[in-house]
């Protein structure tokens, strides 16, 4: 078999992606919920880029070794992880000073004080509870979308970034990305109850404005677990912080978040695109050859 181009090898990973979500996708949307299968089904999701991405190099006689499986300066890994408390802890400060959400969830301290089994005051515990999740918690996330990121931003993105530039590269990938989400977010309970027609545009914005960071973190660092990290930080702290923490005043509390999250992600993609930490900031294809392992030689 002859190799492909660069760009059919692109649409050849998109094709298998989608293909390989199918059965996946139809398991989650027959349960509605994304959590059926003891999380099992959302897993299989999350691990398809990984396979799409694996198989098209092996069909293209490449090495796994292109993927990006160098660790980078340290400083990327500390701006990954620390990015999506910013900009979490800003959103949600948001809805709650603004009477759209409270904080606590009498709920949810109960229930992780009473998991805690410490005999200590349910505010120690909460204390406790976040310092390890936010710590140990993100080895957990970080074997959960690794699987994405070895697909999109350690196959993808240095792949789009071969023959477009840095902006169509992080709108190409974001929106396939975000496109990939959709059927659960229709069909099954992943929206949070926000219909459709609202949370599927706010959902993309978002989603496509974070890979602008994702781009130029992966393209700086030369390594996908920079963007593994950040994307498992992001969940960590969105899905098992500060959602969790937050008591829903009004029923149009989620859609709020929603679009907290769609303006604060245009916000942060602005200043990943900017000439200080954008496109600019990324070494060209000549400087990278030899330095970063998932940048092949074809591009040198």
């Amino acid at each position: 078999m002859q190799p492909q181009t660069s760009r059919q090898q692109i649409l050849s990973y998109i094709l298998l992606v989608f293909v390989l979500n199918v059965p996946f996708d139809y398991f989650m949307i027959r349960a509605h919920s994304i959590r059926a299968g003891g999380l099992l089904y959302a897993w299989g999701i999350m691990w398809c880029p990984a396979l799409a991405a694996i198989a098209v190099l092996k069909l293209n006689g490449r090495k796994l070794s292109e993927l990006g499986w160098g660790w980078g300066k340290p400083k990327y890994q500390a701006m990954a992880w620390l990015i999506p408390l910013l900009y979490a802890s800003i959103s949600y400060v948001i809805v709650w000073a603004g009477g759209l959400g409270g904080v606590p969830n009498p709920e949810f301290v109960q229930r992780t004080t009473s998991e805690m089994a410490l005999n200590l005051s349910p505010s120690l515990s909460m204390v406790i509870y976040v310092l390890l999740t936010g710590s140990l918690g993100l080895v957990i996330q970080v074997s959960a979308t690794l699987g994405e990121e070895i697909g999109w931003r350690g196959f993808m993105v240095p792949e789009l970034a071969k023959t477009t530039s840095f902006t169509l590269t992080a709108l190409i990938s974001g929106a396939v990305w975000a496109v990939g989400h959709y059927p659960s977010l229709l069909f099954s309970d992943y929206n949070g109850g926000t219909p459709g027609w609202f949370g599927i545009p706010c959902f993309t914005v978002g989603i496509v404005a974070m890979s602008f960071v994702l781009a130029w973190l992966s393209l700086r660092s030369g390594s996908l677990w920079t963007a593994t990290i950040m994307h498992a930080s992001h969940n960590l702290y969105i899905q098992d912080i500060f959602t969790p923490l937050t008591r829903m005043i009004t029923p149009r509390s989620t859609s709020t978040e929603y679009t907290r999250s769609a303006i604060l992600g245009v916000w942060l993609a602005l200043v990943g695109w900017t000439p200080r930490f954008g496109a600019a900031d990324i070494p060209q294809p000549s400087a990278l050859c030899g330095k970063h392992s998932f940048h092949s030689q074809e591009r040198c």
